[in-house]
């Protein structure tokens, strides 16, 4: 997965914002990028309920993906364009908790 993605903020911003909009789910601002530690990045995007939060590992090629959007709302699909776009072809299922 040797993706320059990996160390691009502004592309990171724009996959995690299409992301979203495959998924139907509302953003509240802009999102949120920092640099980490060896060129790693981290980023948060605050949704209407929920948050997408993405981590960047470029020397391990590791991307951390976390989700938490409302019910009746498919986080699958903003899962696959993160796989599309960095050639993933098996991704761990998204699970859903009743936050009650």
């Amino acid at each position: 997965m040797a993706s320059p993605v990996l160390r691009d903020s502004a592309a990171l911003a724009g996959l995690a914002l299409s992301a979203a909009g495959a998924a139907g789910l509302s953003t509240l601002e802009s999102p949120i990028v920092r640099a980490l530690p060896r060129d790693g990045l981290a980023l948060i995007l605050f949704l209407d309920l929920g948050h997408i939060a993405v981590h960047t590992i470029p020397e391990r090629e590791t991307v951390v993906l976390n989700l938490l959007v409302a019910a009746g709302r498919d986080p699958q699909k903003a899962v696959d364009v993160f796989a599309r776009k960095f050639g993933v072809s098996e991704t761990r299922p998204a699970r859903a908790f009743d936050r009650g």
